[in-house]
């Protein structure tokens, strides 16, 4: 008999980068990077366990904007020229280090992973990993669940509850419209909470969401399981905590197993480390150096002396470090067993795009506590916040505090300093559209400003991505997240114009829903007031 339970969610995000008027554009590669590194090793992971017969559970939460690009046809194909490239860089890399028996065998290996990238994305998966996914919730190894329709930044947006209720509401049709079925779980777009949300998640059918930790901590009652079973927001909406543990052992810089000398160093690239003569056709203009993806160091320690990588010390330690994970699971099992009236659930949220862009072992060691877990003398049992409702419906109520998972626990790195310039401009056009659509309620509209409002909102839904602000306090590539979303609202305020002023251009137009071509379904109506 399990004595508890363990929820591993992993949250796939990234933001809308599609540039159809360009031949190529770096930040695309944002897009590549993920699906090489991350997505599609999770999904062999998963081919994997479901070939041995492995009984397992992982919630994956695919946000509207990513659903949207790994479906996008001129995206497939640029994808494919990437890899075509890395596979060219790779094979150059194999000759180059012929004669270094130290760096030889790491590019072999990296020729054979894209040629198997390659094989797997084209041909076993026909270019389609959302259908893989699908696979894998049909055979029970995976549930999905979706996020906010451009992952804005629910607390800082609740000025107007039109603006959050439609980041909702289009996040699960988008979700609806690509699998056929309506998401149970809901990811906040930064796990950011505030009082009142879970009404509006009621209202789009949600029947769970996830906090930090101090969200159930702080709860308006005192949770009496603490963070390791969901409150009853008061309307049957439940909402999950994050376990600080499992956080811990994962992302802590200073403590958490990617930082463990034998695994794989992210910062040293030969992108960064060979001639530029050499490595210019594989850079950004063949100038500006970025990651290529093949790096032959390990972390090794503090300072910029690195030894050379070897993937046979970093596996053992992929499985010494899940054993350690399961271990210390069981442990927290056993101590809360005694104080629990139910099984508790441990509930263990990530960035998906650590397994494998950041942390190059983590789908390896993914696999293992997931393989680890399953064993019948384990105690633990892997399964979906859906699933322990399923077992578990009552719950104790209480109302969740605010919160986030950033920096500091609140809203800090969304609004400060260097964004907060932001959020006026978001307010007064989420304002405009409400007035807008309030204004025409009753009234015919003509195909043209059909179009035009549908795309009006779609500038405004892509305008509200946390990601430009994260960015912005981040300092990583900040002019682009400046000029995404100046450029979003700009395109905002001309169609909003153009439709006061019924002077639609309708070949401009076309030429914006040519480049924002998301949310095919959207319909201006919806972006109401209660």
């Amino acid at each position: 008999m399990n004595k508890g339970y363990l929820g591993i969610v992993l949250h796939a995000h990234l933001p809308y980068v599609h540039h159809p008027e360009h031949d190529s554009f770096f930040e695309e590669n944002w897009l590549f990077e993920a699906i090489t590194e991350c997505y599609l090793p999770l999904v062999a992971m998963l081919d994997r366990l479901q070939q041995d017969q492995i009984r397992c559970r992982l919630t994956l939460s695919l946000s509207p904007t990513l659903i949207t690009m790994l479906r996008d046809e001129l995206l497939r194909d640029r994808y494919l020229r990437y890899l075509n490239r890395l596979l060219e860089l790779a094979e150059k890399e194999v000759a180059r280090t012929a004669d270094h028996p130290e760096f030889h065998p790491l590019a072999q290996r990296y020729h054979l992973g894209f040629l198997e990238a390659l094989h797997c994305y084209q041909n076993h998966y026909q270019s389609d990993l959302l259908a893989a996914f699908e696979k894998h919730q049909r055979g029970g190894r995976l549930e999905l669940i979706t996020t906010a329709a451009t992952h804005g930044f629910l607390p800082l947006l609740n000025i107007s509850e039109a603006a959050v209720r439609n980041q909702i509401e289009v996040g699960i049709a988008t979700f609806k419209a690509h699998f056929g079925f309506a998401p149970t779980g809901f990811w906040l777009p930064e796990c950011g909470y505030y009082p009142g949300l879970e009404i509006l998640l009621r209202e789009a059918g949600v029947q769970y969401f996830l906090v930090d930790s101090h969200g159930i901590m702080d709860a308006s009652q005192l949770p009496q399981n603490g963070v390791y079973a969901p409150l009853d927001c008061g309307n049957g909406v439940m909402a999950f905590g994050r376990d600080p543990a499992c956080s811990q052992q994962v992302w802590s810089a200073d403590e958490g197993y990617p930082g463990d000398a034998d695994y794989r160093e992210y910062y040293r690239d030969i992108g960064f480390d060979l001639p530029l003569d050499y490595i210019g056709p594989y850079i950004l203009d063949g100038s500006t150096r970025i990651n290529t993806g093949i790096k032959y160091y390990r972390v090794t320690g503090e300072g910029s002396v690195k030894a050379v990588y070897q993937p046979d010390r970093a596996e053992h330690k992929v499985r010494q470090h899940a054993e350690d994970f399961i271990n210390k699971r069981r442990l927290q099992i056993e101590a809360l067993t005694d104080e629990m009236t139910q099984p508790p659930i441990i509930v263990a949220p990530y960035d998906a795009e650590l397994f494998g862009h950041w942390w190059y072992e983590g789908p390896h060691w993914l696999e293992w506590v997931l393989r680890l877990a399953s064993a019948e003398n384990s105690g633990i049992e892997t399964v979906s916040c859906g699933d322990y409702l399923q077992r578990y419906p009552s719950q104790q109520q209480a109302t969740p505090s605010a919160s986030t998972w950033g920096d500091q626990g609140y809203s800090d790195y969304w609004l400060n300093d260097s964004n907060d310039w932001i959020y006026p401009l978001l307010h007064k056009a989420g304002a405009e559209m409400e007035k807008l659509v309030a204004d025409l309620k009753g009234l015919k509209v003509n195909e043209l400003q059909r179009r035009a409002l549908n795309q009006a909102l779609r500038s405004l839904l892509l305008a509200q991505a946390s990601d430009w602000p994260f960015i912005l306090k981040a300092g990583t590539t900040a002019e682009y997240a400046k000029k995404r979303i100046t450029d979003h609202l700009a395109r905002f305020n001309y169609l909003y114009d153009s439709i006061r002023k019924n002077r639609i251009d309708e070949r401009y137009l076309t030429a914006l829903e040519v480049m924002d071509d998301i949310f095919p379904d959207i319909d201006f109506r919806d972006y109401r007031a209660p």
